[in-house]
């Protein structure tokens, strides 16, 4: 069994909302024999899970847990020193039956939407990067990148340029596809991803000997009024586990590439 495929059940049990609610039955069991320490546990659970639900957690988590890397702008897009559009792929819906075909997931789209955008304001061809990631149905028909180019074709009328389909995570993004890109003469990528998940990215892809111009979008920002965004929803938790997903990626990558 490849290490890879237990990263999706050993990130389950270590994020939100598995975690708190794991560590409250805790102390639930606790409080049978140790009632105030057992309930104290639960009560620091469950006030955990609050606070991860929360928008406005995320969004703190997002300052100041990760690097952070600013937009780019049109001006430095505009220089020539970079050669090409990376997009990194973000999950495939399998199944989409009101397309009757796998469409990217909202993170793939968007990512794409960003990179093409780029990439007819600077003139520069697009990469895309994406198979299908360790958490994916083992029957899933089709990748990341051949939805990516389908979408790309049909609704942008943009073709492609390189399409790397075999990756299953971040640090495959980067040691698949920068051969290709060097075959061809590319040194200089402009990256596009998450603003959560550039750290890594930008990380894998000079380890894979590119020189990197970040291009993060889908920044974790306040979205609602400010009593919302300090109450839970499942909005807020997403946001924080994806967050925290990457805070637990970068510290494990010292050990194992992610």
């Amino acid at each position: 069994m490849e290490l890879g495929t237990l990263r999706p059940l050993l990130t389950t049990l270590a994020l939100p909302p598995l975690a708190p609610l794991a560590l409250a039955l805790l102390g639930v069991l606790l409080a049978f024999k140790w009632k105030r320490s057992g309930l104290a546990l639960t009560t620091l659970a469950l006030a955990l899970l609050w606070g991860l639900s929360c928008h406005g957690t995320a969004v703190w988590l997002a300052r100041h847990a990760l690097p952070q890397f600013a937009p780019l702008s049109v001006a430095a897009l505009k220089t020539g020193k970079t050669q090409a559009i990376v997009v990194l792929g973000g999950g495939l819906l399998p199944e989409a039956p009101e397309y009757g075909q796998p469409q990217p997931a909202s993170h793939t789209a968007t990512r794409l939407r960003y990179g093409i955008w780029l990439a007819r304001q600077s003139g520069l061809p697009v990469a895309f990067s994406g198979g299908i990631g360790w958490a994916a149905e083992g029957a899933q028909h089709g990748t990341e990148a051949e939805a990516a180019a389908r979408v790309a074709r049909q609704e942008y009328g943009v073709t492609l340029r390189w399409l790397e389909s075999q990756s299953r995570d971040t640090a495959g993004n980067a040691r698949l596809l920068a051969p290709m890109l060097q075959r061809d003469g590319v040194q200089r990528i402009v990256l596009v991803t998450d603003a959560w998940h550039m750290p890594r990215a930008v990380a894998a892809f000079r380890r894979a000997g590119l020189t990197v111009m970040p291009a993060p979008m889908g920044y974790v920002i306040p979205v609602e009024r400010r009593l919302l965004e300090w109450l839970p929803s499942a909005y807020g938790l997403l946001a924080s586990r994806a967050v925290l997903r990457e805070w637990l990626a970068l510290a494990a990558s010292h050990v194992i590439p992610v």
